[in-house]
């Protein structure tokens, strides 16, 4: 008996565990995501190929794709299913309501209907919210601050998007509050970039917030470039932005949600059920200005607002 028991635990210790990873754009564009997650997961015990493996695909930024690969990741038989955002989260909440879900990007999973709460989520998903809408009205006040005598700000956004919707409305009160006029923004491919910048020009902006969205993301230098042309001074929701050539960034500290994404998962895998895991918030943020780019624009930053800066890129 004692020695069944021991073989019976060494079996359970080798189990493999599957994680399924959709991605909402491309290979290429997301690998940064995928990569950063990997390292964190193995840190907790986990060995690539002998106790865990991980199942990668990607939606190509196509709606129709994004639930053809949710049931094939449902079809490999994974252990867990892991996403970033709103859209992957619905995807593969269509496609399954058994296997464990977690997501690490959601601007408002209760608004989207993923959640029941964020201390009770119920059902099989859970993650890690990036309060988006929330943040919205705290990068209008970094440009105000930035650019004392600004009135008129853009905000680019996705209007094909919940989160971007969500972002455009959460902006207004803040705004009024600073005594800024907004200018909606509104792209939904990057074929239509150039022209909003053209037009966001011609209705008088002097600034632009950039709302944070899968859109945005893969075509950061272009967007830079873009402002950097009309010398028009653009908040962003990350870092990478900034290191792109923006001019700044607020938002959550990205290490952790891959960090909390990774410790939620491994909680699933011990016998946690997603149902009893509080979606959780981001704890810090960070404020990235680029000084070459404030150069560029001729731009003086505020030693108020360079103080408060997490990093600052020279």
């Amino acid at each position: 008996m004692l020695l069944s028991g021991g073989l019976t635990s060494e079996a359970q210790q080798q189990k493999l565990f599957k994680i399924g990873w959709l991605a909402p754009g491309s290979a290429s564009s997301s690998r940064s995501g995928p990569e950063l997650f990997r390292r964190e997961i193995l840190k907790r015990a986990y060995i690539e190929g002998k106790n865990i493996t991980f199942e990668y695909r990607y939606a190509e930024n196509n709606f129709r794709r994004r639930s053809a690969v949710a049931a094939e990741l449902i079809r490999l038989g994974v252990d867990v299913l892991v996403t970033p955002n709103t859209e992957g989260v619905l995807a593969l909440k269509s496609a399954t309501q058994t296997i464990p879900i977690v997501f690490y990007n959601v601007p408002d999973p209760v608004e989207a209907g993923l959640v029941d709460s964020l201390a009770r989520p119920g059902g099989n998903i859970t993650g890690f919210s990036s309060i988006a809408p929330v943040l919205a009205g705290k990068r209008l006040e970094l440009l105000k601050d930035t650019i004392p005598k600004l009135t008129r700000v853009a905000v680019l956004w996705n209007p094909q998007r919940p989160s971007g919707e969500q972002q455009w409305k959460e902006s207004q009160l803040p705004a009024r509050a600073l005594g800024l006029q907004l200018h909606s923004m509104e792209v939904t491919s990057a074929e239509k970039l150039a022209a909003a910048f053209k037009e966001t020009v011609n209705a008088r902006s002097a600034a632009i917030a950039i709302a944070s969205s899968t859109l945005a993301v893969q075509n950061q230098i272009q967007i830079a470039e873009l402002a950097a042309k009309y010398r028009l001074p653009a908040i962003y929701p990350r870092e990478d932005f900034v290191v792109s050539g923006g001019l700044m960034s607020y938002g959550p500290d990205r290490n952790e949600n891959y960090r909390r994404a990774a410790y939620y998962v491994d909680r699933i895998l011990q016998g946690a059920n997603p149902a009893d895991l509080p979606v959780e918030q981001p704890m810090t943020f960070d404020l990235v200005i680029n000084l070459k780019t404030a150069k560029t624009l001729g731009l003086a930053i505020p030693p108020i607002v360079l103080m408060r800066a997490t990093r600052v890129i020279k």
